[in-house]
């Protein structure tokens, strides 16, 4: 069911009084609510302030979706917290009162995008806000390409149109994929139009997207660049499930005149103020790191761990000082009492602090995934993608831009031996990941060009899910696709036998409010293709 919110009602309401003629209720709604007509024309405050709040909700709710979700599966985050007795979806029980902020954080995105596509239409009339536009169709893939890789079937290209019966149809993910990719091209397209139209034109469109903007403040170009850079982000994603259409639109990526995000200072990272990490780390204690990722830095002495991550507290002497995460699915004991002193996260980059109380950022794309996301195109052979070496230490050398640590990258590159070091956890040795387990990796970080194809992915996505830190959705995802970088296994399964320890979970089950809502569930469960739990594995999970 699409929750019409306070804002598309009133909106609704005004541009049924324009359609209607009555000019009155207009004028006084303008008068009390925008400051004046004069304001409410040269603002565009009914374009601008659903663009802005398209942009601030990819974080609202952040610690039900995807804090306590893909964030922790991906093995960068976990907890201390015993929530609902310690039997929660990190021991992989899922919590339906947690997972439902996943298509509500959608709802309420997409009806903001509703709000601006009607007084794009009906109020502001005679106005081309194609560049704007275009940019909240560029947030719209995000939004539902994020809701797809924790689903699989997701409600999109149908989402404005209902059903005469009041229904809303899915889109399959092998459709939603492939329209997505329509929409990022489109969106390239009239970017590109708008950038290269001389300054006393659009003046308008360009004014109104300088307003709204939280990444960019209003340049056209580099939208552009992460439109086509999410353009072959999709497109790898696709890489096992329909090659060539992977290769196909890698390709055209790959060619782009708009040209792809390959230096730091065209990262997308929205402006957020208060970032939601700040206060669920900071105040309340709830996340901390994950052994995983201390297990690779600390193994690989890699000089971006203090931007990362806190040292512990724990008075133990083994633990004190130290960088050191919390194995995801254990049991936790006391849980803070035992856990709390753990290394916490944070994220000091090069250009200030992402968990910021005042001036947070939610890292959308970087360089860095640019140039690993052409190191494995190169791999598999895609033309356009450069030399698969040359990518992969371009990948590492923006990251390590990305977090001030740029001096020490020519060493960290020439490194032939270092590993992921054993885990301990000193306070229940049955956690343990010593030398020689399975869950160990054994990847190196020099470049060999001896290595197996197999043995070079495992490089670069390594690499890469080192990069993406803090980007916790993006993580598991490129982790079910690839079966990189190589995690812990909870030791605590609550599934009741619905996801298998040893396959990890591979997806979130939809929750009562879809099942309940106007949304055509049996249609999401056709397409599924399987049983609607964690174990189920999306359309483009389909690595051999």
């Amino acid at each position: 069911m699409k929750i019409i919110n306070i804002k598309t009602w009133v909106l609704g309401a005004i541009v049924l009084a324009s359609a209607s003629g009555c000019t009155s209720e207009l004028d006084q709604y303008n008068q009390e609510k925008l400051g004046g007509p004069e304001n409410f024309y040269a603002d565009f405050k009914l374009v601008v302030d659903p663009l802005v709040s398209m942009q601030r909700g990819l974080q609202s709710d952040y610690q039900l979706y995807p804090n306590l979700s893909a964030d922790m599966f991906s093995g960068m985050f976990s907890t201390a917290s015993q929530f609902n007795g310690g039997k929660n979806n990190m021991t992989y029980y899922m919590m339906d009162g947690w997972n439902n902020r996943i298509i509500a954080r959608q709802q309420d995105i997409f009806n903001y995008s509703i709000n601006m596509d009607n007084a794009a239409k009906n109020i502001y009339k005679g106005i081309d806000f194609k560049g704007t536009l275009a940019v909240k169709k560029i947030l719209r893939v995000i939004t539902a390409a994020r809701v797809s890789d924790n689903h699989g079937p997701v409600v999109y290209s149908k989402y404005d149109t209902p059903n005469a019966n009041g229904t809303t149809d899915f889109d399959s993910q092998q459709n939603a994929y492939n329209q997505f990719i329509i929409d990022l091209t489109s969106a390239v397209n009239d970017l590109q139009a708008i950038q290269n139209s001389p300054a006393t034109q659009n003046v308008e469109d360009k004014s109104a997207l300088k307003k709204a903007d939280l990444v960019y403040q209003g340049n056209m170009g580099k939208w552009a660049k992460l439109a086509n850079s999410l353009k072959l982000r999709l497109a790898m994603r696709m890489s096992y499930a329909d090659p060539a259409k992977s290769k196909q639109y890698a390709e055209e990526a790959l060619a782009s005149s708009a040209g792809l995000i390959t230096e730091n200072e065209d990262n997308a990272l929205i402006s957020v103020g208060q970032s939601e990490l700040s206060f669920i780390i900071y105040s309340w204690g709830d996340c901390l790191i994950g052994a995983p990722l201390m297990a690779y830095m600390n193994g690989y002495n890699d000089p971006r761990l203090p931007a990362y991550a806190i040292p512990a507290t724990d008075t133990n002497p083994q633990i004190n000082g130290k960088y050191i995460g919390i194995r995801q699915g254990i049991d936790l004991l006391n849980g803070k009492s035992t856990y709390g002193g753990f290394s916490q996260p944070q994220a000091k980059s090069a250009n200030g602090d992402y968990f910021s109380a005042t001036d947070g950022k939610m890292k959308l794309f970087t360089a860095a995934e640019t140039w690993f996301l052409k190191a494995e195109a190169a791999l598999r052979g895609y033309a356009g993608a450069g030399g698969i070496q040359a990518d992969y230490e371009a990948g590492v050398q923006q990251s390590f831009g990305e977090w001030g640590k740029s001096a020490s990258v020519a060493a960290y590159l020439a490194n032939t031996t270092a590993t992921e070091a054993p885990y301990v956890d000193p306070k229940n040795a049955d956690n343990n990941i010593g030398v020689g387990h399975p869950e160990l990796s054994t990847i190196t970080i020099a470049w060999n060009n001896a290595d197996s194809n197999e043995r070079k992915l495992e490089r670069i996505i390594t690499q890469k899910w080192l990069s993406l830190y803090p980007n916790g959705p993006e993580a598991w995802a490129e982790q079910r696709r690839t079966g990189y970088p190589i995690l812990f296994k909870v030791r605590q399964n609550d599934s009741g036998g619905l996801i298998s320890t040893d396959a990890m979970i591979r997806r979130i089950p939809f929750t009562v409010d879809t099942k309940n809502s106007l949304f055509n569930y049996p249609q999401a469960l056709q397409y599924l293709g399987g049983a609607d739990t964690g174990g189920t594995k999306l359309w483009w999970d389909k690595k051999p």
